[in-house]
């Protein structure tokens, strides 16, 4: 029993340790990202950006930058609030994330902030993605909407919606939706304004939904109670991920 403890615990060292912490600014606010650089080949230098769920930085969006460096993908994860805004609890957590879901040209800002580390640590800024969990797939659609240089977007059980008085411009990066069937936190309205978005927007565009999956269904921290509202689902956890490397292997062809 102990040297298979001792085995794990080598393992999980040797995965944290690919994280290198980079500091930026954006103005006067200091972020901190962290960036995995690829360990398995990547001739063409691509990236990937990692926007974490509202609770900001956590151990869900360092091990999929992880997980992308070990699939031949340079990865950055952003920090979008800035060091010292941490939420501590979710109150605080649905204020700051709140407001960028509302000021999302700062939004926007905060993404672009992290696609430029990322290119200076080695990544093609000629390909680029972006991906997101919750609170960053909303930030993956504001990519996105934004029109920023990125070859496509996905969104992990991400908001769809936005202000209707916002004008809808053509969206020029191709984008992918992981949506959980019953997730109560997106309503059918939001679905379908978002999908009628994406037609008058003229994207290419698809959107995966996945029986019995609520919010959050990749974060294995979760129980798997959907009652509650959020809840990890392991096999939507499997197909979103697939799902993910089937559209990267076509955006980046």
């Amino acid at each position: 029993m102990k040297k298979i403890l001792i085995f794990i615990t080598l393992i999980s060292f040797s995965m944290n340790a690919q994280l290198k912490t980079v500091t930026y600014t954006d103005g006067t606010q200091k972020l901190e990202g962290f960036f995995a650089k690829a360990t398995a080949q990547n001739p063409k230098n691509i990236g990937i950006i990692v926007l974490p769920a509202w609770m900001g930085i956590d151990d869900h969006s360092k091990e999929s930058a992880e997980a992308l460096a070990a699939l031949g993908y340079h990865a950055f994860v952003a920090d979008i609030y800035g060091v010292g805004n941490k939420p501590n609890n979710t109150t605080e957590a649905g204020k700051l994330s709140g407001y960028f879901k509302n000021s999302y040209k700062d939004y926007q800002r905060r993404i672009q902030l992290a696609i430029d580390q990322l290119v200076k640590q080695g990544a093609n800024p000629d390909e680029i993605a972006v991906i997101g969990y919750c609170f960053g797939g909303t930030g993956a659609i504001e990519t996105a909407r934004g029109n920023m240089k990125v070859k496509g977007v996905v969104s992990f059980h991400g908001g769809l919606g936005k202000d209707p008085m916002r004008q809808t411009d053509v969206i020029t990066s191709k984008v992918l939706v992981l949506h959980g069937a019953d997730d109560p936190y997106v309503p059918q309205k939001e679905v379908l304004a978002f999908q009628d978005e994406m037609k008058i927007g003229k994207a290419v565009w698809q959107m995966n939904f996945y029986s019995n999956a609520v919010h959050a269904f990749t974060h294995k921290e979760l129980d798997t109670d959907t009652s509650k509202g959020a809840a990890y689902n392991e096999l939507a956890d499997k197909r979103s991920w697939q799902a993910m490397k089937d559209f990267f292997i076509e955006i980046f062809n």
